[in-house]
C-alpha cells in the first residue's frame, strides 16, 4: 500500500513528528509483519528517526544544523539561496525504512519519525509505502 500525505511547515526549519501518519498506513493495510518506508521527494527536506521525548533534541539538532550548513555563505552560487537546505537535506536523507511488527513500528522507546523542513514554510508532500511479510 502507498499512501501520500500533504502537510504545512510554518517554518524555515523545523522537525514534524510524523510517527502517528507511518501507524495509521500500517492500520489500514492491515499490515502485521513488513516493512514501512517514508519517503520524502523534496531537494530541501528530509525524513529522519530521531528523539521525540525531549524538545531541546530537535532545538539543538537544528542549531547545530545552521552552525553547521550556514543560510548565507559567499561562495554559494545558486541562485535561490537555499544551498544551506539542500546541504541539510542531503545530510538527513529522503526516506526511512522501519520494521513493522505486531502491527506497530518497531521504535525505540524515544524515536519518532520526523519530517525535515529546512526551507520553509511551504505546502509538503510525504510518502508512505508498507509491505507484508
Amino acid at each position: 500500500m502507498l499512501q501520500s500525505f500533504t502537510i504545512r511547515t510554518t517554518k524555515r526549519d523545523e522537525m514534524i513528528d510524523i510517527t502517528h501518519f507511518v501507524q495509521q498506513v500500517i492500520r489500514e493495510a492491515g499490515v502485521s509483519e513488513g516493512i514501512a518506508i517514508v519517503y520524502c521527494p523534496h531537494t530541501t527536506a528530509g525524513i529522519t528517526i530521531n528523539e521525540n521525548a525531549d524538545p531541546d533534541v530537535k532545538r539543538d539538532m537544528m542549531r547545530r544544523f545552521d552552525e553547521t550548513y550556514p543560510w548565507e555563505h559567499p561562495l554559494d552560487r545558486h541562485a535561490e539561496g537555499n544551498t544551506a537546505a539542500h546541504m541539510k537535506a542531503s545530510t538527513v536523507g529522503a526516506s526511512q525504512h522501519v520494521i513493522i511488527t505486531n502491527g506497530e513500528l518497531l521504535l525505540g522507546t524515544w524515536q519518532g519519525v520526523y519530517f525535515c523542513e529546512y526551507d520553509g514554510p511551504r505546502q509538503r508532500t510525504f510518502f508512505v509505502k508498507v509491505w507484508n511479510g
